[in-house]
């Protein structure tokens, strides 16, 4: 059972590496390979026997649709070991078209996705029984529509016809043709974005006057987005001049209210001022109604018995500049007293 076991892949139960890539004249697998019916797969099968499921494709751009397409061909058993199948370049670009990607980059997409456990290169276009044989495949994988290439009307149908076939469901709206078709239909816009990055117009295969068009369109482009910046850096600077004048405005009008309330409640009709006035005018009546009166008698002062008042000192002459009159002789003086004295007797 050891040998066995050592001899058959099992299916990747980690992730911490990339799937193998299948031989090239044999299969790995060593364990008996008796045929399955798809209700002994269903009910699960021994470790060392794994349901070898086969899925072919292209794979060109791969992406969520073909993921999907192999997360259900991993799922369809409880012990699924996933084999899948990419045809080369030559039998593709034969029967299908040119692809975007060549063959070693969808060879290393499918070692990388997280459902496949092992990649089978070069694919046949068509299954045989040989190679289902050489390969030990089970059962194939693949959605129900009749897909008609290389002069048949549909190349699984012997393998719907031997019971080893099983249907996937395709997902809508993702292919590769729909990649294909957004990139053709807005070329001019990844032409231009990949001359912008430094491609040369000869790697885009974008003729002398294209070139010049759209790096001209790049540059108006520029312009419009700094235009665009500039308006939005603009608008949010009125924005914020609009905001604090909205605040200003409504504190000013806060501070206003609060002025006039505050000068209603001091100069109005039932104000405080009013009747700080009323009070001093009654009290300035009052008094000159009825004035206080003055004492009759003052106390007078006394004086101390040690000192005694010192007599006025007589006052000072100032000398003034005009001329003092002429004084009388003595005798003219004595002849006008004694003539008062006579009238004076007379009387």
């Amino acid at each position: 059972m050891e040998e066995l076991e050592h001899t058959c892949p099992h299916p990747r139960t980690t992730l911490t590496e990339p799937a193998i890539f299948a031989r090239e004249t044999s299969c790995d697998c060593r364990a008996p390979h008796e045929k399955l019916t798809i209700a002994q797969a269903s009910r699960g099968t021994p470790v060392d026997r794994p349901v070898r499921v086969y899925a072919d494709g292209i794979f060109d751009l791969f992406h969520s649709g073909h993921a999907r397409a192999l997360m259900q061909a991993k799922n369809l058993f409880p012990n699924t070991y996933l084999i899948v199948g990419v045809c080369s370049d030559e039998l593709t670009h034969k029967y299908k078209g040119f692809t975007v990607m060549t063959e070693h980059e969808r060879y290393e997409a499918l070692r990388h996705c997280r459902y496949v456990d092992e990649v089978l290169r070069d694919a046949p276009w068509t299954l045989t029984p040989e190679f289902l044989e050489k390969h030990r495949i089970d059962f194939v994988a693949h959605d129900d529509i009749p897909y008609s290439s290389a002069g048949s009307e549909d190349v699984y149908k012997h393998i719907k016809e031997a019971g080893m076939f099983v249907p996937t469901q395709r997902t809508e709206g993702i292919s590769t043709s729909d990649i294909i078709t957004r990139i053709v239909k807005d070329y001019d816009v990844y032409a231009r974005r990949n001359l912008q990055r430094g491609y040369t117009a000869k790697e885009l295969n974008v003729s002398y006057i294209n070139e010049k068009k759209y790096r001209l369109q790049n540059q108006v482009d520029r312009m419009k987005e700094k235009v665009r910046t500039v308006e939005e850096k603009s608008k949010h600077f009125v924005y914020r001049v609009e905001e604090k004048s909205h605040d200003l405005i409504q504190k000013w009008e806060e501070k206003s209210r609060e002025f006039i309330g505050n000068f209603l409640e001091l100069f109005g009709p039932d104000g405080t001022w009013k009747q700080v006035f009323q009070e001093r005018s009654g009290r300035m009546l009052s008094y000159a109604l009825s004035p206080r009166g003055s004492p009759c008698n003052s106390p007078p002062r006394e004086l101390s018995p040690l000192r005694s008042p010192s007599p006025p000192s007589p006052p000072t002459r100032r000398h003034s500049a005009r001329p003092t009159p002429p004084t009388a002789p003595k005798g003219a003086s004595a002849s006008i007293s004694s003539m008062s004295e006579g009238d004076e007797d007379e009387k």
